[in-house]
Parts: C-alpha cells; sequence; structure tokens
C-alpha cells in the first residue's frame, strides 16, 4: 500500500514499511473480532450511541498502545479501564431483600421493558448482569476484569437478576 499525493505536476509516493502494514492489519483483525462485543457493551452501560462509540474508541486506543494484535482479555481490560474512567466502579450498590413472593418471570416481557430495566441498573451490577447473561462471559473471566472474587461476582449478578425482576411489570 502506497500513500501518493499531488505536488504539481508530479505524484510523490510514500511507501510504508512493512512491519507498519503489518501492525496495521493485526489493529484491522483485532478491530473487527471485537467491535461488536465491545460497543454492545459500551452502549449498554451509557444508553447512548455517541458515547458508546466514545468510550469504544478510548478502548481500541488504549488496547492498541499495548499491542497490534491484542487479545480478547488485553482488550477487556482496556474496555473496563474506559468504564472506570467514565463511570464510579464501586463494589457493589444494590443490596436486594430476598424474594417474598414468587412472580411469574417466564411471561413474555417487552424488549422495550427489558431495555429500560437494565439501563436503571446500577454501574457494576449492570456491567456484570451484560458480561455474564448478554456476552456469556465466565465468573472466572469478569471477576479477573473488575477485581474481584468469583463469589462477588455471582452475587453481583444475583443482586442485578433481583432488581430486574423488582423494575420489570408483574
Amino acid at each position: 500500500m502506497l500513500n501518493a499525493f499531488q505536488d504539481g505536476n508530479r505524484t510523490q509516493f510514500t511507501p510504508y514499511s512493512p512491519d507498519a502494514l503489518i501492525a496495521a492489519a493485526q489493529r484491522r483483525e483485532a478491530f473487527d473480532r471485537d467491535r461488536h462485543r465491545v460497543y454492545s457493551i459500551s452502549f449498554w452501560m451509557t444508553g447512548n450511541e455517541l458515547a458508546a462509540e466514545d468510550l469504544m474508541t478510548d478502548a481500541f486506543r488504549s488496547a492498541f498502545l499495548n499491542s497490534a494484535s491484542p487479545s480478547l482479555e488485553e482488550v477487556d481490560q482496556a474496555l473496563v479501564g474506559a468504564l472506570r474512567a467514565t463511570f464510579d466502579l464501586p463494589l457493589f450498590t444494590l443490596n436486594c431483600a430476598a424474594s417474598t413472593k414468587v412472580r411469574n418471570v417466564r411471561r413474555n416481557t417487552l424488549r422495550v421493558e427489558l431495555e429500560n430495566a437494565v439501563l436503571q441498573l446500577p454501574p457494576t451490577e449492570k456491567l456484570i448482569f451484560l458480561m455474564h447473561d448478554v456476552e456469556r462471559y465466565e465468573h472466572g473471566r469478569i471477576a479477573r476484569l473488575l477485581g474481584i472474587t468469583e463469589r462477588e461476582s455471582h452475587l453481583g449478578l444475583h443482586q442485578a437478576r433481583l432488581r430486574l425482576r423488582e423494575i420489570l411489570p408483574s
């Protein structure tokens, strides 16, 4: 790939080094592999498309500073770092009481109701819920990313689910 520009009547070419071309291809591959997941989590955390794009950009910029071909774990670490810069991610904020009655949670819930309920969750519990129930991360992976124990990951997910049941109409 050559970068050409016009200088009067002559065209001058600036060749890219092979290493730069390889690094660019590696970055493109990593971006294509992870962009949907990173954008999805960013969007659900912010509830805003432009803010999600900014978070995604920050996450990939940070990941590419460390490596031309970051692993899934490195991209996730960069995303969590970008989220920490945007949100206060305390250990946990929810402390829902145990359910006193059995609710019919298997009923059809409108997608818009579920989306609004997810957006109302506190940041840490929302992130755990999104990573586990939406993106299918294992609790061990969530724990490593957030710097918590697996038990705390389970607790955060449980609290998020309880809160969603409280928010969603019966």
